[in-house]
């Protein structure tokens, strides 16, 4: 359920690290004023920190090295790509999509890691032919088409075993992947994973490096990964290879009263568990969300505001559900406010809803906004750089936005606004 909004002004923590006030009252990110941005770039936007992103790379490879690899499926474009890489970061893809956007954005193909509970013979070709650092396997259809690939070829593949560990973690259940009810992974409570561990260790098509094993998304509670270290240690400490994946899934605040770890307490939270598991291997993380959901927020602009008395107000954006599905498809709550006035009471109470034919087209289903909102500012909902640009649609034909990347009060487009165009590209009429 979304969480009922105060009247209180944005709980700034909601912001990047180098969000500012200015003399006005209005929103900067990494210099550059929110409201130049709108004007420039046009409305819906996604605003991203610059630094805040390089920083959270850091904080990871600060505590995990080169085993720790940004999880793309959150936010990717080749400047994103561009920037993990350069933090020292690897990078999971988990299509071959993911993959080629990576490659066109320099990552050496060593240094990223190919996931997915469906990899089509044709994606693992592409993962072998460029050389992959490494290929999550998550089924034994997977290793017979290894196999398949290797008795063409001779090649053998570096992987990890993707286990479900049998851990509910607490949060969604469209999210929920550790539990032994999943569509990923071999499991480890009906001998499965034992199993494929065997087979991949006699197969010449694999050289096996270790295990993975990932327990959801938006996790908060630290003893959910706790517990899953601790199942994972019982099963990968007798095995003795020398890499243990234990995922992402860290969650982030989105609302007022929400409060995560850093990725500096959750990763030392894992060491400490590792330790007193007694696990040898080097332990990886795949951080996703908590690197790119704080860096961002969206901009909108309000072309209608309808008051039902007695009922509610509906505030309409030009945006919606195509550049942020998680309220559709989570019920995820968001904040609202008004980058002229950031630091403003929000008083009233609105619904914010988009601009698609659906009445479940919402972003926040009760938002607390600052009294005289009217048509023609611009709104902004924080905490928008994981899964709003990479989850977004064409639904309804509406042209996907632009990304631009702020830093030292320069504004950087690193991907443009579709156009009507770029809708029939593809359309062979």
């Amino acid at each position: 359920m979304t969480p009922v909004q105060t009247s209180n002004p944005l709980p700034w923590h909601l912001l990047s690290d180098n969000a500012t006030v200015g003399a006005e009252g209005r929103l900067s990110i990494g210099g550059c004023d929110t409201l130049d941005l709108a004007a420039e770039f046009g409305t819906p936007l996604f605003v991203y920190d610059e630094d805040h992103l390089r920083a959270r790379c850091r904080e990871a490879v600060d505590a995990f090295g080169a085993h720790a690899t940004y999880a793309s499926k959150a936010f990717l474009c080749k400047a994103m790509a561009r920037i993990a890489f350069e933090e020292g970061m690897g990078i999971d893809v988990a299509s071959g999509g993911e993959m080629h956007v990576c490659l066109a954005a320099g990552v050496p193909a060593d240094r990223l890691v190919f996931h997915g509970n469906n990899k089509s013979l044709a994606e693992l070709v592409l993962a072998r032919e460029h050389g992959v650092g490494r290929i999550v396997v998550d089924s034994e259809d997977e290793l017979d088409r290894l196999e398949e690939l290797h008795t063409a070829d001779g090649r053998t593949a570096d992987v990890l075993l993707r286990i479900t560990p049998g851990i509910k973690a607490e949060t969604h259940e469209f999210v929920a992947t550790g539990q032994d009810d999943s569509k990923f992974g071999f499991t480890v409570s009906t001998g499965a994973a034992k199993a494929a561990v065997d087979r991949a260790q006699e197969s010449p098509a694999v050289n096996l490096l270790g295990i993975h094993a990932h327990i959801g998304s938006q996790v908060f509670r630290v003893d959910s990964f706790a517990a899953a270290v601790e199942v994972l240690a019982e099963f990968a400490n007798p095995l003795g290879l020398p890499e243990l994946v234990v995922g992402g899934g860290l969650g982030v605040p989105y609302v007022e009263g929400e409060e995560a770890p850093s990725i500096t307490q959750w990763s030392s939270m894992i060491k400490k568990a590792a330790a007193e598991a007694g696990i040898q291997s080097a332990i990886g993380i795949e951080p996703g969300r908590s690197v790119a959901a704080a860096a961002a927020v969206t901009l909108y602009t309000v072309g209608t505001v309808k008051q039902l008395p007695g009922i509610r107000t509906y505030v309409a954006v030009d945006g919606g559900m195509s550049d942020n599905p998680r309220p559709v498809l989570y019920g995820s709550g968001y904040e609202a406010f008004l980058p002229r006035d950031v630091l403003a009471e929000r008083s009233d109470r609105v619904r914010i809803v988009g601009k698609h034919c659906e009445s479940g087209d919402l972003l926040i289903r009760q938002a607390a906004v600052p009294s005289g909102l009217m048509v023609g500012d611009v709104l902004a909902t924080p905490v928008t750089g994981a899964y709003g640009h990479s989850m977004g649609s064409n639904y309804n034909k509406i042209l996907r936005p632009p990304v631009v990347f702020c830093r030292d009060g320069d504004a950087r487009l690193v991907v443009r606004r579709e156009t009507y165009d770029d809708l029939l590209s593809t359309d062979l009429g």
